[in-house]
């Protein structure tokens, strides 16, 4: 396999990885609560790992679309672990816009970026990765009426 066939899959693997863990985050969210916020930072921290990824393939000269993802991952984990974990921001019900508005324009960005260059890679995995994003979205939906 070619390295630019490796950096692909590699960017593959990340995108449906990110897509995996948080179904399972929000359906743990959605049936065990406890365990989600208690477990909750791990979601968070694998964003070290993502922009690990993401610099090899940087550095392996791949286009922006494919590496910014990870650097995304780290940017919203990092904001995220901050704001639930180290400051105990209780800001989703009611919601607290000034923290609202950041962490949901990164985590949708994030999405983005390991969903959307899928299809520079093979269309098939961006229609993959579009039924994982509306499964997590119908889960994280309904994880926010236990959440209360």
């Amino acid at each position: 396999m070619s390295m630019s066939g490796r950096c692909d899959l590699i960017y593959t693997i990340c995108a449906f990885l990110f897509q995996a863990i948080l179904i399972a985050h929000f359906a743990l969210r959605r049936w065990r609560f406890d365990l989600a916020v208690r477990h909750g930072w791990i979601v968070y921290a694998l964003g070290v790992p993502a922009v690990a990824a993401s610099l090899v393939l940087l550095l392996s000269g791949k286009a922006w679309s494919l590496w910014l993802g990870g650097f995304l991952y780290l940017a919203w984990g990092a904001f995220g672990f901050v704001i639930e974990y180290v400051k105990k921001i209780q800001w989703r019900s009611p919601i607290a816009w000034p923290v609202f508005g950041p962490y949901l324009l990164l985590y949708l960005a994030t999405s983005m970026f390991y969903w959307w260059p899928l299809a520079l890679i093979w269309k098939p995995l961006w229609y993959a990765a579009a039924v994982l994003f509306a499964a997590g979205l119908a889960l994280n939906l309904a994880s926010h009426k236990n959440a209360g």
